[in-house]
């Protein structure tokens, strides 16, 4: 995948206007993986690569009102689905490249990221760049509303060794980026991978 992220972009903006309708059951899944992030009222978090905002309500709800939400995307179109479905009401979308957040160093509390480690062009810098935003001992949570193996399953493909959502590869690659693993779970509901910031 190219840096300029053209190719992302392009995808996305193509599916943007029917992506919650594609997956409409999606919802609890993203409120269970939310909670697996420990949340509490007041912190800071950010959605990465937020897509049309599915995960904004379950984050507002776990930090409340004193609490600060974050959407960042790529896409303006998907940004553009976000708002149309009032999800900006839960907290503040971002145009950003999660590659370089406008966010200073150790602001966050925590990160939550769906179905975005597929398309990052260079997985270890892009999750040092995740990991540069949150705070020592803040959390990550890498998501997807499907395991592994439905996912390959629904675009008829195989899993391959070198995917980085296996555990023998993502644990090694948050090593790298200032994370450590502490949770890895990938079952055919979902798949949700947490991490702790290194101090």
């Amino acid at each position: 995948m190219s840096d300029d992220h053209t190719h992302v972009q392009e995808f996305f903006t193509a599916r943007a206007a029917g992506w919650d309708s594609r997956f409409p059951d999606d919802g609890p899944a993203y409120a269970a993986a939310v909670t697996g992030l420990g949340l509490r009222t007041g912190d800071r978090v950010l959605d990465a690569g937020c897509g049309t905002g599915r995960a904004l309500p379950p984050l507002r709800s776990a930090v409340g009102p004193s609490g600060v939400v974050l959407g960042a995307d790529l896409t303006p179109a998907m940004l553009a689905a976000a708002t149309r479905a009032g999800r900006d009401r839960h907290g503040r979308l971002l145009l950003a490249d999660v590659a370089a957040l406008p966010l200073r160093a150790g602001g966050l509390d925590a990160v939550f990221a769906a179905g975005l480690i597929a398309h990052l062009p260079r997985p270890t810098d892009n999750l040092r760049e995740l990991a540069r935003v949150v705070r020592p001992r803040g959390t990550l949570a890498l998501f997807h509303p499907i395991g592994r193996a439905a996912l390959a399953a629904r675009q008829g493909r195989q899993i391959t060794p070198d995917d980085l959502r296996d555990e023998a590869n993502l644990g090694p690659l948050l090593s790298r980026s200032g994370w450590r693993m502490t949770s890895y779970v990938d079952e055919d509901a979902r798949f949700l991978a947490l991490a702790v910031r290194e101090d």
